[in-house]
């Protein structure tokens, strides 16, 4: 039996060390460095399982952007209707959403990940927690380390599946960077994606509307246009509406040094209505009734509206009602790395063969977040990890059986 060890206990790993499972005459040994695997699976899951999406696969493999010709071919492999599929498999049930979305049947993703885990450790897949790869010693082991000291592992190939660098408790912490680094192959720098953005509120508006959600709204930046809700954090703006535009947001940023969001604050409404309704007559009323009555503006939009304008501004009917329908927002930086959803850059494709095998290092293959892609949230990051490690599983059974 020759050992094949898999390093990363989340959903690419764990694909991975399922798919080698699955041939003839190989032990298969996970490694985690946290004290559980799927730990960031769960996590994603706590406000509902979103494992993938039912949209059609042109529109499906066009949300990778610069990398969707590396993802289809992943997608060739093990795409969102083989997930589905399997996921069944696992006698778990899922259902599409009103927004595409599928989810299983009970919303959760601790069930799968136990139905998963006991399918692997049935099929002989050994998981050994608490061991974090260190890289390679002079002989060309594997060095971990465990609670019971340093440990070296000789493997007949390796599958790397150790994350990002966003949610560093979590295990994903991009500390194989310098390691891969050392032995010169191409890493596209890492980045936060799916990401809030810092604004630079004032004390007053920090502390009375952090946590509040704006909605509805439509976001406008560089040609896109996205319609939802966002959330006025403390330093700045994050959610779902926020993430859909973050890629864009953040490469303005490193690129020009500036990026404006440019918000409807009142979707459905036009210019002409707004600015004839605010140049009515006030009245007795206060500025925040006037804007209530007229406009149906109140609470953190009023708010985030006298944030942005000033006190002056807010006096001018006409500056009020061009607000209200294109508010400038300027971003300051994208949030700290370990503060995304997921995490940009990694592993370049350009280094890797079509198994997912580092060229530079013969018999290292790599799977999910660690390579260089990103994607919205909506199941799309979840589907392309499970899609990499069957890849890279796949690949490297093929690539020992080749070598018999």
């Amino acid at each position: 039996m020759r050992r094949v060890a898999v390093i990363g206990g989340g959903p690419a790993g764990l694909m991975a060390a399922e798919r080698l499972a699955a041939m003839p005459g190989f032990a298969v040994d996970v490694y985690e460095a946290m004290p559980s695997p799927g730990r960031k699976f769960l996590m994603a899951g706590k406000g509902g399982m979103n494992i993938t999406h039912s949209e059609a696969i042109d529109g499906f493999r066009r949300r990778y952007g610069s990398r969707q010709a590396e993802i289809a071919r992943l997608f060739d492999a093990f795409g969102p209707e083989c997930l589905r599929a399997w996921i069944h498999g696992l006698g778990i049930d899922t259902f599409v959403g009103t927004s595409g979305r599928v989810f299983p049947a009970d919303m959760k993703a601790a069930p799968l990940l136990r139905a998963w885990l006991h399918r692997l450790r049935a099929s002989g897949v050994h998981l050994h927690m608490r061991h974090r790869w260190l890289g390679w010693n002079a002989d060309g082991a594997l060095r971990f380390a465990t609670p019971a000291g340093e440990i070296a592992v000789v493997a007949a190939a390796t599958v790397l599946a150790l994350g990002g660098g966003s949610w560093r408790q979590l295990g994903s912490d991009g500390a194989w960077v310098p390691l891969l680094a050392a032995r010169d192959v191409p890493i596209a720098p890492l980045r936060p994606a799916n990401c809030g953005f810092d604004v630079g509120w004032s004390m007053h508006f920090r502390e009375r509307f952090a946590g509040q959600p704006v909605k509805p709204v439509v976001a406008h930046f560089a040609g896109r246009r996205v319609a939802g809700e966002f959330i006025i954090g403390e330093h700045g703006v994050e959610g779902g509406l926020v993430y859909a535009l973050s890629a864009a947001l953040r490469d303005a940023l490193a690129e020009k040094g500036e990026a404006i969001l440019t918000l409807d604050l009142a979707p459905g409404r036009s210019l002409e209505r707004l600015a004839a309704d605010l140049a009515r007559p006030r009245g007795r009323d206060s500025l925040a009734s006037h804007l209530r009555r007229r406009a149906g503006i109140e609470g953190v939009k009023a708010g985030l509206l006298r944030e942005v304008l000033g006190a002056d501004g807010m006096q001018d009917n006409g500056r009020l009602a061009a607000a209200l329908k294109a508010l400038p927002l300027p971003l300051r930086s994208p949030r700290p790395l370990d503060e995304a959803i997921s995490t940009a850059g990694g592993v370049r494709f350009e280094a890797l063969d079509s198994r997912l095998m580092i060229e530079r290092l013969p018999g290292v293959f790599c799977a999910g977040e660690m390579l260089d892609w990103e994607a919205p949230t909506g199941g799309y990051l979840l589907t392309a990890c499970f899609a990499s490690g069957h890849v890279a599983g796949t690949g490297a059974g093929d690539w020992l059986q080749a070598r018999v």
